[in-house]
């Protein structure tokens, strides 16, 4: 795996930095609320809960308004683990993939255990959040995929023929890692999907979506990123669903106004691929956040997921400013995102101040202990 953290970072790079850290995170939440009161419902049915224009606002789901799913759930645990992996790195052990499926394994305990367990010094500050505890409806691969403490690895993944969205709606933290060559940044995203979501379909766009925020992080423009991603897929086994799905996307900004249908025919089955090519679409075509949003949920396809990776894209594109204020001012979990964002940035850019061979702060080792 490569090292993060090579540039020197002045101050405006990092505001620069956290900004998009926040509205990756943010953004990816918004999607994911929007979408999580009609997810599993046609465009028909959509319309008949919510009129006409289908969802414009956020509305109730798990009984209050701007509730995320699973998906949120797990993108926070992505970044815990991408954490810990850097601060563990001081030990000499150094595989993130092996700090993030920890991490996911937090969020398993999550969903069977009542509330946080104090006795389990070495969980850090994020898995006794309560408000984590809520179960909201996880699939079956998340649930088996991360069922015992066996790794999914690419050669023996869990699931391999689970080819859903889920892997890639958390794979957005790995392309924050803007320190990381573009090619080791598709190859984490792969090991980490491989631990739920076995189908080279599933991992792969996994792979493709978090270099796609990679670029979107360092500055780049959207065709730019995807363009890049579609580059480092081109030698990999079983790339070519992904690759199709991406240049599908692409073909389908240039034929018109954007529709329902064209989401829809995008998101196809609900496979990863999909979703990501329907999410890079609605993410070029929506005039902002807002709108984006709004294309990715009222259509036939999973709206959570699609709206989901759309968020991400668009956080990652804009920062945080862009975000629509009203529905974040409901956002579920959203201190708790802000936080772990911040600490996510600051570990990014001032790591070394933070833990090192000189020392380390022991604030900081509290809420990331390197023990797990």
């Amino acid at each position: 795996m490569g090292a993060t953290a090579g540039a020197v970072w002045g101050r405006a790079e990092q505001q620069d930095f956290r900004s998009r850290v926040r509205g990756t995170l943010l953004g990816a939440a918004l999607g994911d609320a929007l979408g999580a009161p009609v997810d599993g419902l046609g465009l028909d049915g959509i319309r008949g809960a919510h009129g006409p224009e289908g969802v414009v606002d956020l509305a109730p789901a798990y009984g209050r308004r701007g509730a995320v799913t699973h998906l949120t759930q797990l993108t926070l645990f992505s970044v815990d683990g991408l954490i810990r992996a850097q601060v563990r790195r001081d030990t000499g052990a150094w595989h993130p993939p092996s700090d993030v499926h920890r991490a996911y394994l937090r969020w398993a305990a999550t969903q069977r255990d009542w509330g946080p367990d104090e006795r389990r010094k070495d969980d850090g500050w994020l898995a006794r959040e309560e408000w984590l505890y809520a179960r909201r409806d996880p699939t079956r691969a998340l649930l088996m995929g991360l069922g015992d403490d066996t790794m999914g690895t690419v050669e023996v993944p869990k699931n391999p023929r689970a080819r859903g969205p889920e892997a890639a709606a958390r794979s957005a933290p790995f392309g924050l890692l803007v320190g990381w060559e573009p090619q080791l940044v598709v190859q984490l995203a792969v090991e980490c999907a491989a631990q739920t979501h076995g189908h080279p379909t599933a991992c792969l766009a996994a792979g493709a979506y978090a270099v796609i925020v990679h670029g979107l992080a360092l500055g780049e423009g959207l065709d730019g990123a995807v363009q890049r991603a579609l580059g480092l897929l081109a030698a990999r086994p079983g790339q070519e669903p992904v690759a199709a799905a991406l240049q599908q996307a692409l073909g389908a900004v240039r034929q018109g106004l954007p529709s329902p249908g064209r989401v829809a025919e995008l998101a196809g089955e609900g496979t990863a691929d999909q979703v990501v090519s329907a999410a890079v679409y609605c993410a070029f075509v929506g005039d902002d956040v807002r709108q984006g949003l709004r294309f990715a949920v009222n259509q036939d396809g999973p709206s959570a997921a699609t709206a989901a990776l759309t968020g991400g894209l668009l956080g990652a594109l804009y920062g945080e400013t862009a975000l629509p204020p009203a529905w974040l001012s409901e956002l579920e979990g959203r201190p708790t995102i802000l936080e772990l964002a911040d600490d996510f940035a600051m570990e990014m850019t001032q790591g070394p101040a933070l833990h090192g061979p000189a020392g380390a702060a022991p604030g900081w080792l509290a809420r990331y202990p390197r023990g797990a």
